[in-house]
């Protein structure tokens, strides 16, 4: 009876429902963004998301798109979805402070890449013995402003094999 006064702002549609697998862009432990040591991305302040403990030090593509940007210090990246989600991944906490050293980009920004291509490189030691935080936080910016629903996954996962996010819009 009430309907034509419902809201226009309704749910989509399920055949016009979009959901995109994030893959994990390197293997190990992923972990809530609360166990993240910098409030900047455990408070969510940069998007949703989840983290990851790396047992290996290659951050591959988590799926098919462009390099947005990455930082000069090759600690992080953003790359975008052909929907427009755009998914920054940050290696390690404060890494910026080595200033590149123990990273190797395999990309520049405008690179188009393929699910599972190797980005960077990194060494692992390298950052412990500079007595950072090796946790790679993997975040959908902007997941606020476009409303996506961004489901985390927690468990053992191995890069460009397992989802550690599904992401709604």
């Amino acid at each position: 009876m009430f309907s034509r006064w419902k809201s226009k702002k309704e749910e989509k549609p399920a055949d016009q429902q979009h959901t995109i697998e994030i893959l994990a862009p390197v293997s190990g432990q992923s972990v809530p963004l609360s166990e993240v040591p910098d409030e900047t991305f455990a408070g969510g302040h940069m998007g949703k998301g989840i983290a990851i403990e790396p047992i290996e030090g290659k951050l591959l593509a988590p799926f098919d798109g462009k390099v947005a940007h990455v930082v000069k210090t090759n600690h992080a990246i953003i790359l975008e979805h052909a929907s427009g989600l755009q998914l920054l991944l940050h290696i390690g906490i404060d890494t910026v402070s080595l200033k590149g050293s123990g990273f190797i980009s395999h990309i520049a920004t405008g690179d188009i890449v393929k699910a599972g291509q190797i980005l960077i490189e990194f060494d692992l030691e390298a950052i412990r013995a500079a007595g950072l935080r090796t946790i790679t936080p993997v975040i959908v910016t902007s997941s606020e402003e476009f409303n996506y629903k961004v489901e985390q996954h927690f468990s053992k996962v191995t890069a460009n094999k397992d989802s550690i996010l599904t992401v709604g819009f």
